[in-house]
This record gives structure tokens, sequence and C-alpha cells, in this order.
């Protein structure tokens, strides 16, 4: 019914406008043309601008209420990033109607909302996917060869040659147009195997056999990095005392001097866990704490879990967060994409 109701309208609007003379034009539409020449600019000629524009929104959500369904299954299949699978609160794939809309956005900024460079980019985009569909059903036929096949496969047959001459028709008429197609295409294709691939890896890295491995217990030593003696690094020592005894604070002095007073502070406040200092040639925090994770990972990788428990004091309000250095964020950072341990913060909120 619907092929038919199309087919109606498209056969009734062509004799139309070949019977008044109507020629596409950049600031009218044919349909406003021919309602004008019909009905005036009257209430008639109004509805029918009001309907268009109702079935081009419909249109329009036809595309956010299919793109999400697709990018679920092909995330589903491992093809497209899991984040597509997520509902939203209204129970619909939230992800896949905001990529959608950003990326139809920028599409259209970058054409300038132009309709004529638009079309052809879109028919092609569509048609290929048609002629595929077409093909792959013929392809189904032909290996499970069903009851009625044969005409089956008819059908699809024509249905491909037919969405494949338009989809070259296009190509070879509008190719100035339409040629990022065939750059957008491969890298989309070969994302998707990437991805894949990925998940592929991840999967057989991460798999376990149940009968064979089991959790390894094993002791725990905590690592402090210090800056001094202060109540931010007392609450963090109190709190892994309470995991472990094995406690060791960690300090990176630039010079003599620093690491001296350093450890007479130290000394004088005994906490109960024992100062490592560190020298630091070239003013870097992180590189001396690197080599001395590495040092007890190798001394303890078979007896303990490595924890690096790392203080941090929270201002008050955020704009006060500027004028005071970041190590701790840079070393939680660092230590994240570079080590296999354990990495834990303990807060300290300031009141003033």
């Amino acid at each position: 019914m619907m092929g038919t109701i199309l087919g109606a309208m498209f056969i009734g609007i062509s004799l139309l406008a070949y019977w008044y003379g109507v020629a596409p034009d950049e600031k009218q539409t044919v349909v406003s043309q021919i309602a004008e020449s019909t009905f005036g600019r009257g209430t008639i000629y109004y509805v029918i601008q009001a309907l268009t524009a109702l079935i081009l929104v419909l249109a329009a959500n036809t595309a956010y209420s299919a793109f999400p369904l697709l990018a679920f299954m092909l995330a589903k299949d491992k093809y497209m990033p899991h984040a597509f699978m997520v509902r939203g609160d209204r129970l619909g794939y939230s992800n896949g109607i905001i990529f959608l809309g950003v990326f139809s956005a920028l599409l259209v900024i970058l054409f300038h909302g132009n309709t004529e460079n638009l079309i052809p980019l879109y028919a092609v985009g569509v048609f290929i996917p048609f002629t595929l569909s077409q093909l792959g059903m013929m392809v189904r036929w032909i290996r499970l060869r069903p009851q009625g096949w044969v005409t089956r496969l008819i059908v699809n047959t024509i249905g491909m040659l037919t969405t494949l001459s338009i989809t070259l028709i296009f190509i070879f008429t509008k190719f100035t147009h339409v040629w990022m197609v065939f750059v957008f295409l491969p890298i989309v294709m070969w994302t998707f195997f990437a991805i894949a691939r990925h998940y592929r890896n991840t999967a057989d890295e991460l798999r376990i056999d149940p009968t064979k491995e089991k959790p390894c217990i094993k002791g725990s030593t905590i690592v402090v990095p210090v800056a001094g003696v202060t109540r931010v690094v007392m609450n963090s020592l109190s709190y892994a005392k309470s995991l472990t005894d094995n406690v060791v604070a960690v300090y990176v002095g630039f010079d003599d001097e620093e690491i001296e007073r350093m450890e007479k502070r130290w000394a004088d406040w005994d906490p109960g866990v024992r100062l490592i200092t560190l020298r630091s040639s070239y003013r870097s925090i992180i590189r001396p704490i690197m080599k001395f994770i590495d040092t007890i990972e190798w001394k303890t990788a078979e007896t303990d879990h490595i924890t690096v428990l790392i203080p941090q004091f929270i201002a008050k309000h955020w704009w006060q967060h500027i004028l005071h250095n970041q190590s701790s964020l840079l070393l939680r950072a660092y230590l994240y994409n570079q080590k296999d341990v354990i990495i834990a913060t303990v807060p300290y909120h300031l009141r003033r």
C-alpha cells in the first residue's frame, strides 16, 4: 500500500510539474510551485506546505529511531563501542541519538545547509545499503534454496540491479558531490574491524580457565608519596596503617639540604612509618617514584600486592585548585597508564 501511494504521488507530481512547466528553483520547491499554480497562495497552499514540513520531520525522525537500533546491533556484535548498547532514562539508546545528532549538525555546517550538495550524498548513502541488502538476499536464496526460492531470487535480483543502476547514475553524474563517500566508507569499515579485533583480543587476554586458575592470596605493600609533614599525610598514613603494617613513605627532594631537613622533621614526628628519601637531579617527582616502584615490584611481585596511596587535599572552592600544583593528579595518571599496581587516593577536604 505504501508503495502504491508513493508511486501515485510521484507520477502525479511529475505530470503536474510537466503540465505547469515547473522547473527546480533554489528559492522554492517543486511541490510549492505546483501547489501555488493549482490553488494559488490561499489556505490550501499553506496546508500543503505544513503537511510537507510535517512529513519531512517524520522522515528525519526515522533516522533517529533506526540508527540507534542499528548501532545497538553492531555494538552487540562487537563492531561498534559497547556504549551504543546503553539505554537512557527514556529507554532509548541515548548515545546513538546524541552521536547522530552531533554528526548530522556537523554535516549541515560543512555543506552550509545546501540541499543541492546534500541530496546526492544522501541518495548514494541510501542506495548503496539498498544494493548490498538486495545482494545479501540473493546470496541467501542461492545458499538455502527454500521452496519458491527462484521467484524470490528474481525479485531481489531486479531490486539489486535497479538500486545499483540508480547508485551508478548518481556516482557518474554527481561525482564531485559524492566522492567523499568513497573515502568515508573504507574508513568506517576499517574502524569496525579494528573495534572487533580489539574486543576479541581483550576477551582472549582476560579469559581464565576456572578449573585451573584461582585467585592468588598475597600480602600488601603500601607506598605513600609524601611532600612534607602535614595533616594530609597524617590522614593518609593512618588509613594505610589500618590496612597493613607494611607501609613505606617516599619523599623526593631536589637537593641535599632539602632532604636532610625532611629526614629531621620526619624523625622528630616519628609516625611509625619508614621514610625513603630520593634525590631528583632533574627536579622531576614522577621519575624517581616510578624507579622506586619498579624496585618494589622486582622484590615483592611474588609475595605482595603493591598499592600506591596518594594523599590529596581538596580545596573548598573550585578556583582554589588553580593555585596549587597538581602533582598528585599527574602521578595517578602516569601510574594508571604505566603500572599494574593498585592506585588509591585519600582525600582531605579543606574547610577554608
